[in-house]
């Protein structure tokens, strides 16, 4: 299978960008980190993820040899403990530098690595993987969030938008929380994947993503993003989308 992507990360309303991006169709690895911590924290905690991942995966790839951190869940795939282990990198790199200014600095991520017919997803807070195929959208991520913990026991939609603690996440790299979610599932010829930040999901509904979705990869990623900017999103806003050929 051969893979069309693009990648694009903006401000938006903010003056400046700490979300941080890793596309690289050539290891079927795709990262989108939107850190947090203030002006600098943030910055260096999305760029410490992206580093963390995107060097694992390379160095996996390549053929020097490579000694994984952590154990591997003998109970998972290769390419799910791929995924666990280098996201459980950043999360401990990112934990060592949170000292002096950059104490409250972490990051949320969502992961994509495609290797033949397999899909896997690896995320920690509220950034999202959602696939487009056949026309119908599903989320394949659930947010690390307090809404969303709230929505899974009984909240509605409606009182999710407006709850003044919807920005709340559960999980962030670089805490104690900063275990992974990890999952498989089979990718097939025409699947479109979209990884973004919040800054995206927020503010357009699913059925404009799908809508957008269905372009060209260049195209569908530039329009997803020009109209989470139009929808007022106040936060930096990053999407990837990678088609399946």
């Amino acid at each position: 299978m051969q893979l069309q992507a693009f990648a694009l990360s903006v401000p938006g309303r903010r003056s400046n960008n700490e979300d941080a991006i890793c596309i690289r169709p050539d290891l079927g690895l795709f990262v989108v980190a939107d850190g947090m911590g203030g002006y600098e924290g943030g910055e260096v905690a999305s760029a410490l993820a992206i580093d963390a991942i995107e060097g694992l995966v390379r160095r996996t790839a390549g053929e020097a040899d490579v000694t994984w951190p952590y154990r591997i869940d003998p109970s998972r795939s290769i390419g799910e403990n791929e995924v666990m282990i280098a996201t459980r990198l950043a999360n401990e790199r990112i934990a060592a530098r949170r000292v002096g200014p950059l104490e409250q600095m972490g990051s949320t991520v969502v992961v994509l690595r495609l290797e033949g017919d397999r899909a896997v997803v690896g995320h920690v807070g509220d950034s999202r993987v959602y696939r487009l195929r056949d026309g119908a959208l599903a989320q394949l991520t659930t947010d690390h969030s307090l809404v969303a913990q709230l929505v899974a026991n009984g909240m509605t939609e409606r009182e999710a938008e407006h709850h003044p603690w919807r920005h709340v996440i559960t999980r962030a790299l670089g805490t104690p929380t900063g275990e992974p979610e990890v999952q498989i599932d089979r990718a097939q010829r025409g699947d479109v994947f979209l990884l973004c930040s919040d800054g995206l999901s927020e503010v357009l509904p699913t059925a404009t993503v799908a809508a957008l979705l269905a372009a060209p990869v260049e195209v569908a990623c530039t329009s997803l993003v020009d109209a989470a900017y139009a929808a007022g999103s106040r936060d930096n806003i990053s999407a990837i989308v990678v088609r399946i050929c």
